[in-house]
């Protein structure tokens, strides 16, 4: 199967991407599935889910959440109560495995997203090494190479905020069977490659400088 593994919705407070337009482009863009990783929200998976069905739509939607730890991002997948930012990634993880989520450290050597800096000593189950919005190829090529001596499980995710760019990177899981448990044992076991390309500058640009906006409305109390 081919997931994303590291989508944004409109519930995440940097995206205004519309549910049903995700839904559409992933299975255009030929994904069977993708992961919903708001911003220390968990709103957006069941929401989700539930569009999907409603769509009949034979998608497989994740529900997942992207912590802001005290040092940087994790992300959990198949998460079902919420998990307050601003803890140590340790006890994130912790919190993360007491609901039996799959944890993911993603862009981990990309600062400027609240990468965490580091991998070793991370009890996680697999590392982002292809994140679709790193402008540059350093911070993709440099996890990938620690997740590689480390003996950790590569995935990939388009960390996409706006629906066109759902699926541009993505991780190819064997699986036998077409379930959310099985997805994420999967993963827990490795059986996972990470495949695609980085999302066109432009689309990142674009968004850097709406963020930009929304920052500067609220200091000046407009939001």
């Amino acid at each position: 199967m081919k997931l994303d593994l590291h989508v944004h919705t409109r519930f995440s407070k940097d995206s205004n991407a519309d549910i049903d337009a995700l839904i559409y482009y992933a299975k255009k863009n030929g994904l069977d599935g993708f992961a919903v990783c708001d911003h220390d929200v968990i709103e957006g998976g069941p929401f989700t889910v539930q569009r999907a069905s409603e769509l009949g739509s034979d998608l497989l939607i994740i529900p997942g959440v992207e912590i802001t730890t005290s040092e940087g991002h994790l992300l959990a997948l198949g998460i079902n109560e919420s998990i307050a930012p601003g803890l140590s990634p340790a006890e994130t993880i912790k919190q993360a495995r007491a609901q039996n989520a799959v944890v993911i450290l993603p862009h981990p050597f990309k600062i400027t997203s609240h990468g965490i800096g580091y991998v070793e000593g991370l009890d996680v189950d697999a590392v982002e090494v292809l994140n679709s919005r790193c402008l540059t190829d350093g911070p993709n090529n440099k996890a990938r190479k620690t997740a590689t001596l480390l003996g950790l499980a590569q995935v990939g995710g388009s960390d996409c905020h706006v629906p066109e760019m759902i699926g541009m990177s993505y991780t190819e899981i064997d699986v036998k069977e077409r379930s959310l448990s099985a997805v994420l044992d999967a993963i827990r076991e490795g059986k996972v490659k990470p495949g695609g390309k980085k999302t066109p500058k432009i689309f990142v640009i674009k968004q850097m400088f709406t963020n930009a906006q929304k920052r500067t409305a609220k200091i000046l109390g407009r939001d």
